[in-house]
């Protein structure tokens, strides 16, 4: 997730969040247009339910502006976050859902077009997320009062949307020949500033609450590799056998990166280094202790067009009326913990749950150069490393669950700097895009608002 929000930014978060349900049974609540609900109106509130808006040939009714404020309500309570007045609330969620409708309206009539196979298996993802065998889900589906007609007809409409947004979206995006040269320069300059680093390491690990008798058993073998390699062996083939990293194939080597990358202790043992020297002695962190070999120091000018590019795989599970943040989350984390105790491997869950292209291949997203994921998803990708798990990350595609497979560094011709540019800006200019195509369309809709019955 992002690490820093603006107040407006997290009250923005919550509202866009009450509009993802958080249940099957507030799944189908959703389903029902005209199901009865205890109150409300964005001018006041009512004893029963009736129709706040038509929008198009699409329907908001009070009913459903009370239960998007009660979600709105209950998710700001769980992230802390404080939402506006009452009136202003009820108004933000009010105009949140007539763009809603919008939309929807916009991809039904656009011709894109989501067929039935693509449905099913949105139908037994939700299943198999909530831990239900589709008799189940029907059976759930009776009990709140809906159907699976009325269900998939909700789903369809959740995936016309998102293929519609990215249909339209990203076409009218611009990037113009002087931004992608202010932004080389920008690279260029921060680049210069920042030398680069090529370590390998051997990696003895020290559980955390280590006793004396298994602390001073793992620094003899971390005494032993820098032995051997003093004492003439090679340190990749010492890494190989004794390494507990997942660098160790590669010889340990972790690969040149900035140093502003590399952890500080790492940045300090090798400073007066030369290149194929080792470090003294064995250095203590959080992961255990290690041994340190300076393979190569460059500066920033000379990498510039170097780039560090992530083999990485994901789980996503994509937010809907049928799935909340939150609870994609929980179950990302209970995914994390099987994997971690051994009890499934990534690829079964990748396969079994996520909801994209990759599944198929175990969520191998292949080669991943900086800037062609979108921010979130790099953030938590960068910071990992090789063999490491995230947390669960919020995009605007849903909730992932990252893991680094392995790093490469590559000298980039200038087209291919130039295309990572672009890539980098088009995802920074996405959001006010995507705002002014949906403002776009809701001033090309027929909106009447209703007052409530006397």
């Amino acid at each position: 997730m992002l690490s820093t929000f603006s107040s407006s930014r997290r009250c923005a978060a919550v509202l866009a969040a009450a509009a993802v349900l958080l249940s099957l049974g507030a799944a189908a609540d959703a389903a029902r247009a005209q199901a009865p609900a205890s109150a409300g109106a964005p001018g006041g509130s009512l004893a029963g339910d009736y129709i706040a808006a038509v929008v198009n040939q699409e329907l908001v009714t009070a009913g459903e502006v009370e239960r998007r404020i009660e979600m709105a309500r209950a998710n700001a309570s769980r992230a802390g976050v404080r939402l506006p007045q009452a009136d202003e609330l009820r108004r933000q969620v009010f105009d949140a859902l007539i763009e809603e409708r919008v939309i929807i309206t916009a991809a039904r009539d656009s011709g894109v077009r989501v067929d039935e196979a693509e449905l099913d298996r949105a139908v037994q993802s939700v299943a198999a997320q909530n831990r239900l065998t589709m008799v189940q889900l029907r059976e759930r589906l009776r009990a709140d009062g809906s159907d699976m007609t009325r269900f998939r007809a909700t789903l369809r409409d959740q995936l016309l949307i998102e293929k519609l947004r990215e249909r339209e979206v990203y076409p009218r995006i611009r990037i113009s020949d002087d931004e992608i040269e202010q932004h080389l320069a920008a690279q260029r300059a921060a680049a210069a500033a920042d030398t680069q680093l090529n370590i390998a390491q051997v990696l003895v690990t020290v559980p955390e609450g280590a006793d004396a008798a298994l602390l001073a058993a793992r620094r003899a073998r971390a005494d032993l590799a820098l032995a051997r390699i003093k004492g003439g062996e090679p340190f990749d083939r010492v890494a190989l056998e004794l390494s507990e990293d997942g660098n160790r194939e590669r010889g340990g080597e972790i690969g040149l990166r900035p140093a502003a990358r590399l952890p500080d202790l790492f940045v300090a043992a090798v400073k007066d280094l030369k290149p194929g020297e080792v470090a003294p002695a064995p250095i203590r962190s959080a992961a255990g202790l290690h041994v340190l070999k300076l393979i190569e120091r460059r500066d920033g000018a000379a990498g510039g067009a170097t780039v560090t590019q992530t083999r990485v795989r994901h789980v996503l599970l994509r937010t809907s009326p049928q799935l909340s943040a939150d609870v994609a989350a929980q179950r990302l984390n209970e995914y994390r913990a099987a994997i971690a105790a051994g009890q499934r491997t990534f690829e079964d869950i990748a396969r079994q749950y996520s909801e994209d292209g990759s599944a198929a291949t175990g969520g191998d997203l292949g080669w991943a150069t900086p800037g062609t994921m979108v921010p979130e998803f790099e953030a938590a990708m960068n910071a990992l490393a090789p063999g490491g798990l995230s947390a669960p990350v919020l995009s605007r595609f849903g909730v992932h669950l990252i893991q680094v497979l392995e790093r490469r560094d590559l000298v980039l011709e200038p087209r291919q700097l130039r295309e990572q540019a672009r890539n980098v800006l088009r995802e920074q200019k996405f959001e006010q895009a995507y705002l002014e195509w949906a403002k776009e369309l809701r001033g090309r809709a027929y909106i009447e608002l209703r007052e409530p019955p006397q």
